[in-house]
This record gives C-alpha cells, structure tokens and sequence, in this order.
C-alpha cells in the first residue's frame, strides 16, 4: 500500500513580493517539500501584487492586515479574514512548521493545538534587538520577548538557524536547548572562467587588486558604514583592493556620501541590484573575500552562498553570524574595531597558502544545498511526528491583544 503524503502548514508574517531571508527560507523550503509532500505556505498579502500562480507549490493570502508604524510591511491579522481562516480550516494538515511567532506564526500554533498535530517552530532572529530597538524600552522589551517565548515553548520541537543562536533562544526563556537546522542555498558552484575575466573588466579591476565583496540591504544595520571606514584605512597602507557592495536600500545615499567623504570612491563601486542566481553567482566567484561584520544577523544566506563559490567570510568576533565557522580554518573573525577589522583582512592575504586552504574548507564544511538541507528537515518532520504524543496546556491567544500591544508601543 503507498504510502500517504504528509501535508505541511508553512507558516509566516511575511512573503512575497518582500524579500527577506525568511522569506526565502520558506520558498526553499517549499519548492523543496512539494517533491514528497504536500505544501500549503500560509502568508500575509503584501502591499503590491504578486503572482502566487507562478510558485510550484500552494499559496493561501491573509487580506486583513493593519500598518505597523516605521516598518514596510504589514502585520497581518488571519482572525479577521473570514476567507482565509475557511481556508485553512479545510486543508487537513498534518504537521504545521512557523517561521514567525506573531499573529499568522500563532495562528500556526492554535490550528496544531485544535487539531492535535506536530507544530515545529524555526527561530530566525535576534528578536530582543528588534524590540529594544524600536521601543526603546528595556522593559517592554522584556514584555515582548516573554510573549514570543510562549510562542516558540508552546511548540512541539524548536528549530534555530546555527548554534549560538540556539544559545540565544535559551537565554530569551526556552524550555529546552533548540535543535540547530542550518539553511541551505540554491547556489551551484560556477566555473565559467571566461565570464568572471569579463565581470573583471566591467568593473575595471585590475590582475594585482583583491575583490572585496558585500551583498544584501544597504542599511547600517548591516555595518555598511564600518566596513567603509575599514577600507579607508587599508587605501592608507596601500593595500591594494576594489570593493563591491551588491544590493540596494535605505543607507545607499548616505554610503555613497560617506564613501566621498572618505576619499575612497576610487576602490568603491555600488552596483546596485543584480538579478539572477547565475549572475549572483559571479560575483561570490569573483571575490576574494566576502565581508559580513553584520552584528544584526541571526545567520545570513549570503555567507552560504560565498561558500558555496569557495569563496571565504570575514565575521565579527561575538556575532551570531559567526557561529558556523571555525575561526582561521574555514572562515575568518576581526574583533570589533575599525583598525582590527583592517589588519585582518591585510593578514588574511599575507599567507597565500593558508587563504588557499581556507577557501576550500569553507566550500567543503560550510556550503550545503538547499536539497540536502531540507532532505534533512523532512527526515526530521518524520521523526516529529512519529514521536508526537499531544499537546500541552498552554494557550495562544490570538493576534488582537498583540497588535494592541505593539501598536501602542510604536513596534
């Protein structure tokens, strides 16, 4: 007799046509599972149209949804929307997986509570900086982490991104240790020579200058403004370099004004979006070092995605970024300042050898696909539900006392 495809609930506060990494977590996730699964993701409208139609796997639309002050998205409210709430109703899930803890990520939580079945919760990221940060408040803070705890202790199993975010979890009130679940990446490694000799030549970057390399949001969150200053210092000991941030956002002005101000404009160029997993691609195979001095990040794609181009990443010692990598063997930590963060990177390219070496153990430890992460989570998902033996008595309440909460607080 076949045996019956599980259906997974996929569950999340966000989605397309926003770009972020969870939501990118979530379609890898499903593009992935619709192979030995059924998947259904659960997600809010965004605020310009998307074409679900053009996803391999099911989309079902939360509409109702208030503004959230200072942020550019939505926070839906699943509750209120009558359709979608008939919706999930009827497709008889069999495990529920949220990669959110508010109002569509609780949702998730109640639906597996009413119906008896498995729900895993993936912790994505450094929510206590999120809160702190928009309130100001170490006591609302405090507030808004214990409700997102009940969340995430509520659920079945709990998964986190790498290990010290694990940690973190623990530290915020987790019952028990998360299990650790990398990400993956879609990327495949390039090796079409020619066409990076002539992404060369596009950006003017001569045979004895190092490629430095940031892809993602140019926000200061992402420590933009620290790497700048760090290449304004490597210019004044004649390091050669060009370094290429790849994306766009909210600080690009201010970058490039600070860039101008440096006097390092010369070394610098902003290339602004660039489309396509390939053409991502080129660009990690380009450079020789991809700088991620990010203390905002739970773990990052992008530091997959250099991998996966054998192409090493230069952390921050104490980030969460920093977790999967083992310091001088397959990637590299500065300690926070501005002048270590440079002579880093000059002792980085000081020993030929030993960057050779580390560049190949940064592809061979820390590049993982997409396939094989998510092979590992369904094995996983099975393991959940065969071990599952019902829920406690914790309640989740539902999103409107939340919103309230938050709107009131400015979140």
């Amino acid at each position: 007799m076949k045996e019956k495809r599980l259906k997974i609930g996929l569950f999340n506060d966000t989605f397309f046509p926003m770009v972020d990494g969870v939501v990118m977590v979530v379609d890898n996730y499903a593009r992935r599972l619709s192979k030995f699964c059924d998947v259904v993701v659960f997600v809010p409208a965004g605020r310009s149209d998307f074409d679900d139609s053009t996803l391999p796997y099911k989309v079902v639309r939360c509409n109702s949804k208030f503004p959230v002050v200072f942020l550019d998205y939505d926070l839906p409210m699943p509750s209120s929307d009558a359709k979608f709430m008939k919706q999930l109703k009827n497709e008889q899930l069999d495990l529920v997986h949220i990669h959110s803890p508010f109002s569509i990520g609780k949702l998730g939580v109640r639906y597996a509570k009413k119906h008896n079945i498995p729900v895993i919760a993936t912790m994505h990221s450094q929510f206590e900086q999120d809160f702190y940060r928009a309130t100001k408040s170490k006591l609302i803070t405090k507030s808004l982490l214990k409700g997102i705890m009940k969340v995430f202790n509520s659920c079945t199993e709990c998964w986190a991104v790498n290990d010290e975010i694990a940690r973190i979890f623990k530290r915020y009130g987790a019952y028990t240790l998360p299990e650790t679940q990398n990400n993956g990446t879609d990327l495949l490694p390039y090796e079409n020579n020619e066409e990076i000799k002539l992404l060369k030549e596009k950006y003017n970057i001569k045979n004895d200058e190092k490629v430095l390399l940031f892809i993602g949001r140019l926000t200061a969150l992402k420590n933009i403004f620290f790497i700048a200053d760090s290449l304004r210092l490597l210019k004044e000991r004649g390091f050669k370099f060009k370094m290429l941030y790849v994306g766009t956002g909210t600080d690009e002005e201010k970058l490039k004004s600070h860039i101008k101000k440096l006097g390092i404009q010369d070394n610098v160029i902003l290339t602004g979006k660039v489309i396509g997993r390939e053409e991502i691609s080129k660009y990690y195979k380009m450079a020789d070092l991809f700088m991620f001095p990010s203390l905002y990040d739970a773990s990052s794609l992008v530091q997959i995605e250099a991998a996966s181009q054998s192409t090493p990443t230069i952390f921050l010692r104490g980030a969460a970024t920093a977790a999967t990598v083992t310091e001088d063997v397959n990637g590299y930590i500065a300690e926070n300042s501005v002048d270590a963060f440079a002579s880093k990177i000059e002792e980085i390219f000081a020993d030929e050898a030993k960057y050779n070496t580390i560049c190949q153990n940064a592809f061979n430890d820390l590049y993982v696909h997409w396939d094989k992460a998510v092979e590992k989570s369904y094995k996983d998902y099975l393991r959940v539900k065969t071990n599952f033996t019902g829920h406690s008595k914790v309640k989740i309440k539902k999103e409107k006392s939340s919103h309230r909460a938050l709107k009131v607080k400015g979140v």
